[in-house]
């Protein structure tokens, strides 16, 4: 036998026994699961990170659970998180298919959903890249300034209504960056567009709902077969989320074709510097990510901005810490402005905490096993969910010590406390690339909200303080606080009159 054969002969082997080995390998610990049904039954029907967070005190900072068709891997520490999801990125960038939607109603090009293999995958990145880089997102400082003097004269006006005033500014700061078009009502006709946009993709990801989920093989039925509305559902939502997703694309190439545009993402992308021709892969590239910006931009900015108001209200001294500092680089008769930032490093910790304290997708965005692989004696099999609890993470008290205060001195320090970016906007080559856009829009606001107002609790028949409690419910996979009341009281009357100058 020639040496090239023993070689070749010992490799095969070698590969046979380590495979043999390898499945033999036992599966991370986790609740016992129902022989047919796995662990359904344990699974509440909203925050389920909440559930997960109190398994992983039980069975470790990585476990896993069943249910029918799907195997869950859960990562609740930040080590297990970044060592698979970050160190393997090639096993474990992929996106799990979702039958109802990325398949049956055709959404399987959304930048959040669209698989790792699929030549779309790296454009995208390379497209964000480029138009949302720290550099290239400061052209857009003016739009984020003029957006913020907005809301803060809304909230001066009408400060009842600042949950609905702090959406609008987030939609408009994003349906600025990413197509040029200045909303500046609460019932602006593209954000409404796009909020039914979202209220078709919830129900089309809502968990539990839909039995194609658990038994993929009945999408192969056909639409007229009894039982079988779920494909004619998914159709005709998947049809009407093609029509409103592109409606924003087409006017901003409207816009752009009669020479009369605002500066955009779209029209960046569609007028090269070089002055070629842009094909239609391309256009369709743009489209894509155009919606990827608003899908992920609107929720971070409106439920951190949301949550910012509810810690101040909770938090007084955190405010008032926040506020002398301002005054101290800003002075009070002026807003501040990106100038300022590098000179404000409680404002800076502020945003870490806040980031922290009330993370906008707990349980993160799940990842797709898209090989078999072995992690700390366990076998974590292809076609696995991996699920990095996020809110695990932010709760950790070895981290983060008494997880549940506000307290952004964490991060301030000759020792601060772990930077919260390291997870809060998710892994790899999956991490949120608009962190920085979204970052740059909190502090603007931030900063010009604690300049103009003390945020308070507010009172009640008797003329006593009335606190809300620190709670939150959740959107799908996003979080929000429960509605709550406040008061907004002007620090600078001067100052504000000049909004509406």
């Amino acid at each position: 036998m020639s040496t090239g054969m023993i070689i070749l002969f010992v490799t095969v082997v070698t590969i046979y026994f380590y495979s043999r080995r390898r499945s033999r390998l036992p599966l991370p610990p986790g609740p016992p699961p129902k022989f047919f049904t796995g662990n359904v039954h344990q699974l509440p029907k909203k925050e389920p990170w909440r559930m997960y967070a109190t398994w992983a005190e039980t069975y470790g900072p990585i476990f896993s659970f069943r249910v029918p068709n799907r195997q869950f891997i859960v990562l609740s520490s930040l080590k297990s998180a970044t060592e698979l999801l970050d160190s393997r990125a090639t096993t474990y960038s992929d996106r799990p298919i979702i039958w109802m939607y990325t398949e049956l109603a055709k959404r399987s090009l959304p930048p959040f959903n669209i698989s790792f293999n699929h030549p779309y995958f790296k454009k995208y990145r390379t497209v964000f890249k480029f138009s949302l880089s720290p550099r290239t997102i400061q052209s857009y400082q003016s739009l984020q300034t003029e957006q913020s003097r907005v809301l803060l004269n809304d909230l001066h006006q009408n400060p009842e209504q600042f949950a609905d005033h702090i959406r609008r500014n987030a939609g408009a700061i994003v349906l600025n960056l990413a197509y040029g078009w200045k909303g500046t009502e609460s019932d602006d006709y593209f954000l409404a567009i796009l909020r039914e946009c979202d209220d078709i993709s919830t129900v089309l990801l809502q968990p539990g709902r839909w039995l194609v989920e658990v038994i993929p093989s009945l999408r192969f039925i056909p639409s007229w077969f009894p039982g079988a509305s779920f494909k004619r559902v998914a159709f005709d939502l998947g049809q009407k989320l093609s029509r409103l997703d592109t409606m924003l694309f087409d006017w901003t190439k409207q816009q752009i074709q009669s020479g009369s545009y605002t500066h955009s993402f779209v029209s960046e992308q569609l007028l090269p510097d070089d002055g070629s021709t842009v094909g239609a892969q391309h256009e369709e590239i743009v489209k894509w990510c155009s919606q990827g910006i608003y899908r992920g931009g609107v929720d971070t900015i409106a439920s951190s901005v949301t949550s910012f108001i509810l810690a101040m209200m909770l938090y007084p001294e955190v405010q008032k810490h926040a506020q002398a500092e301002i005054d101290s680089v800003v002075g009070q008769d002026q807003f501040p402005t990106f100038e300022d930032r590098n000179k404000l490093p409680y404002i800076g910790a502020l945003i870490l905490e806040l980031l922290r304290w009330a993370p906008v997708a707990p349980q993160g965005l799940p990842h797709h096993a898209m090989k078999e692989d072995v992690y700390e004696g366990y076998r974590i099999p292809k076609g696995a969910t991996i699920v990095p609890n996020i809110y695990s993470m932010s709760r950790d008290k070895e981290m983060y010590p008494d997880p549940l205060e506000f307290r952004p001195e964490r991060f301030l320090g000759p020792s601060p406390q772990l930077d919260p970016r390291k997870f809060v906007f998710g892994f790899g080559r999956r991490a949120c690339p608009g962190f920085h856009f979204a970052e740059a829009s909190l502090y603007i606001n931030i900063c010009c909200i604690l300049a103009a107002f003390t945020i308070a609790k507010p009172l009640d028949e008797r003329g006593e303080e009335i606190t809300p409690p620190a709670e939150f419910e959740s959107f799908g996979a996003l979080w929000y606080p429960k509605p709550f009341k406040c008061k907004s009281i002007p620090r600078n009357k001067d100052l504000l009159a000049t909004l509406s100058q």
